[in-house]
């Protein structure tokens, strides 16, 4: 009887240690989200598209796991790229900031959200392409 108890102690010790080695999605992993910030520009009023082109030096932001806001931030480069290095398994949350083109927002800019997740690790997960406006 005492093999036993102390058996089931041992098995539950190992378990409760293996459920808590799993870790939150976030830095220090090695996989990575990439994509590409793409700005269509228009006139003031929204009714003629002036110009489009990948977004050099745009801001992006990637929100760990169900959280609220922003975990870290970066700018594109000068084609409008962007990557976000060494995450885990997990999901994310991607997005940058468009001008408003309905009017809705009092501050006139609205977040544009990717959703993506890293199933495994060494993953390279392409968010594609986040399209913002620009007036």
């Amino acid at each position: 009887m005492r093999k036993t108890l102390k058996f089931s102690l041992f098995s539950l010790i190992l378990v409760f240690l293996a459920s808590s080695c799993e870790k939150d999605p976030g830095e220090g992993g090695n996989s990575s989200i990439s994509g590409k910030v793409y700005v269509r520009e228009y006139n003031k009023s929204f009714t003629t598209l002036d110009a489009e082109y990948f977004a050099p030096d745009e801001d992006i932001y990637i929100i760990y796991g169900d959280g609220t806001s922003s975990n870290d931030d970066l700018k594109t480069g000068p084609n409008g790229d962007f990557i976000f290095r060494y995450l885990r398994p997990g999901k994310y949350t991607l997005y940058a900031y468009s001008a408003d083109s309905a009017g809705t927002s009092a501050s006139g800019m609205i977040p544009v959200y990717v959703d993506v997740e890293i199933t495994e690790k060494n993953q390279t997960i392409d968010a594609g392409t986040i399209i913002i406006l620009k007036n």
